[in-house]
Order: structure tokens, then sequence, then C-alpha cells
């Protein structure tokens, strides 16, 4: 479970590089999409690892938590989870059943077009149109808002989950504190500047 948070963090961190470079350059954005999209390396052997990378993660979310209630020998009579535990911490489950919804709606709203574009309809390429298709998504405020607080809860799952990776993989040492500031600025910021992305392209276009 640790290993593949990981896997989809340093990931998360790629995509947002990329998508960021949309808000100074269009052609630096276009480029760099252009290279991602018909790659035969990105296409046919990473994004394969990277979609079944999120699928077990959330597969192995789900099957822990069932194991964890399962593991109960019955309810609490008080239960006080905030003592001992983050509200992050014990959320996991709904925070990364937000994530997954969202992800759906970014699979519709991105992954779905480009396989039309290339394998259904078979469009020819053209390497300047990836800027205007992220633009054109953010047009509608409904949908920046869907961003906005899927990006939130995003932010959620990361300030636990990124920085107890490193815990469940048994490092716990003197560098520990500095991984744990890591670990949540980088949980709040990657997040964030997904928002500001949304939101700039938005009211650009107004």
């Amino acid at each position: 479970m640790a290993l593949s948070g990981l896997f989809l963090v340093v990931f998360l961190g790629q995509h947002f590089t990329i998508n960021f470079t949309s808000v100074f350059s269009e052609n630096t954005f276009n480029e760099l999409s252009h290279f991602m999209g018909t790659n035969p390396v990105v296409q046919f052997i990473f994004q394969p690892i990277l979609m079944f990378g999120v699928v077990f993660h959330f597969v192995m979310g789900f099957v822990l938590e069932i194991q964890n209630r399962s593991a109960r020998a019955g309810q609490y009579g008080t239960y006080k989870g905030s003592a001992n535990a983050s509200w992050m911490s014990r959320n996991m489950i709904l925070t990364g059943a937000v994530v997954l919804s969202f992800l759906g709606l970014h699979l519709y709203d991105f992954w779905i077009p480009e396989m039309n574009y290339k394998y259904v309809e078979f469009i020819p390429e053209d390497p300047t149109r990836y800027y205007d298709e992220l633009v054109h998504k953010f047009h509608s405020p409904i949908r920046v808002g869907l961003y906005a607080v899927s990006f939130g809860f995003l932010a959620l799952h990361l300030v636990h989950g990124f920085g107890s990776s490193f815990q469940s993989m048994g490092l716990n040492n003197k560098y520990t504190p500095a991984i744990k500031t890591f670990t949540k600025i980088f949980a709040i910021a990657i997040p964030t500047g997904f928002v500001f992305i949304a939101l700039f392209h938005h009211l650009k276009a107004l």
C-alpha cells in the first residue's frame, strides 16, 4: 500500500510539473504534452503501469478497510478517535473514495477524449492542440469547483498517507521530522497548485 502510494505521488509531481507550464508557456505545455501523448514508451509501458498502480492502490485501500473493520471483536463502548489519531488518518477511505470519483471525472475529461482522438476517429496529430483542450475544460465554473473540492480532499488524503507511507516501510530515524515536514508541504502545495491552474485558466478566459 505504501509503495503504490509513493509511486502515485511521483506521478502526481510529474503531472503537476507539466500542467503548471501551461500557466506561463503555451508552447512548452504543448511540447511536453505532445511528447507524453505520442512517445511509445510512455504510452505502452508507463501508462499501463500507472493504470495498474491506481487500481491496485485503491483496491488495496478498500480491502484493508474491510480487514480492519472485521478484525474488531465488537463496537467500542466509548470511542474518541480524535484522542489517538487525526481526522485524516481515520477517514482515509472517505478521502480516497472522493479522489477515486475525481479520477473518474478526470479520465472522462481528458483520457477518454484522447483515446477517441487517436484510436477511434484517427484524427491527424496536431502538436498544438493540448493547450486549447486544457483551457476549454476550465470554462465551466462548475467543473472548476468540482476540481477544487476534489483536490482539497486529495490534500487531506496526502497529508496523512504520504508521510505515513515512510513509517509503514520502517523508516524511523533522525530524518523522520524532515521527511514529515516535506510530505506535509508537498501534500498541501501540489493540490493547491492544481487548483491554481484551474482557476488561472478559468479567470483568464472570462
